[in-house]
């Protein structure tokens, strides 16, 4: 890898410090490295300036945590170009270096000791009045959640076209393996090998017996309708990206989620297994 982009949150890197650690050990190893600091744009979503990103980029460094990594995958998803994540936070399931090790992984990075692991993403198509409105990705959940007062939502389930359940739920989240150990965790879905292709469908707080998690095949659509309420009543909800971007939807939408085409690449250095990363998480 010759030429590098460091993607900072603000918020956790004070005066972009490591940020310019990075550039200044990577240009004094003749690479090239340019710093976004991830200043907000108000004409488009997430704070990546996606014309600095050359074509000639090996690399996104992205200093933050797992939720910076995510919004940098998605204001990229059509480029194809690996992330590695540095936490400056606790420790992340995507972001895995932690700020003490940073030199140490840039000489691992620069020495070609490394793997690429390529991460499933979701498509996500959202119809109003039978029309597409909205078309993004998502490396980890699509969250169907309601909007606004606190009520029930009937949702219309359906994989390939055929009708699967009527959930009254807060909402559905419908996950990436990569998104098993985020918000589907904390809904009861399982926890998957983030290397795997599957698509996981789970309720949230479902107000009936069928509350659990289903794992379906990578090639499913599954689509998710909004149905009026109980009392024949207009719903409103939010379909959300990654916890970025937001589409509104109300009943009689209906939201379309696949497989995507594009992957996103986790740049791996250590040798340190998923099952030992989640071996600590799980003794926090």
């Amino acid at each position: 890898m010759e030429h590098f982009y460091v993607i900072t949150n603000p918020t956790k890197d004070a005066g972009h410090q490591t940020a310019c650690s990075i550039r200044d050990y990577l240009v004094s190893h003749g690479k090239t490295c340019v710093i976004d600091i991830g200043t907000v744009r108000p004409d488009q979503e997430g704070y990546t300036y996606r014309e600095q990103v050359s074509g000639d980029v090996d690399c996104i460094i992205v200093l933050g945590g797992d939720g910076t990594l995510l919004q940098a995958a998605i204001d990229l998803a059509d480029r194809d170009i690996p992330f590695l994540g540095i936490n400056l936070g606790t420790l992340g399931f995507l972001a895995e270096v932690n700020r003490t090790d940073v030199n140490d992984a840039l000489g691992k990075l620069i020495g070609n000791e490394y793997t690429i692991e390529k991460r499933m993403m979701l498509l996500g198509k959202s119809y109003k009045n039978r029309e597409l409105a909205d078309k993004a990705r998502a490396l980890n959940d699509i969250v169907i959640t309601r909007k606004g007062s606190l009520q029930i939502i009937n949702y219309n389930v359906y994989v390939n076209g055929q009708f699967l359940h009527r959930y009254h739920a807060d909402g559905m989240i419908v996950s990436t393996p990569t998104g098993s150990t985020g918000y589907s965790l904390s809904a009861g879905g399982p926890i998957v090998e983030p290397k795997a292709n599957l698509i996981l469908l789970s309720p949230i707080c479902s107000h009936s017996m069928q509350s659990r998690s289903m794992v379906l095949s990578p090639e499913d659509i599954v689509t998710v309708e909004i149905e009026s309420s109980n009392s024949g009543e207009v719903q409103e909800v939010e379909a959300i990206f990654d916890g970025c971007h937001k589409v509104a939807l109300r009943t009689g939408d209906r939201i379309e989620i696949q497989k995507s085409n594009k992957t996103t690449g986790i740049v791996k250095l250590s040798q340190v297994s998923f099952l030992e990363v989640l071996h600590r998480k799980m003794g926090d």
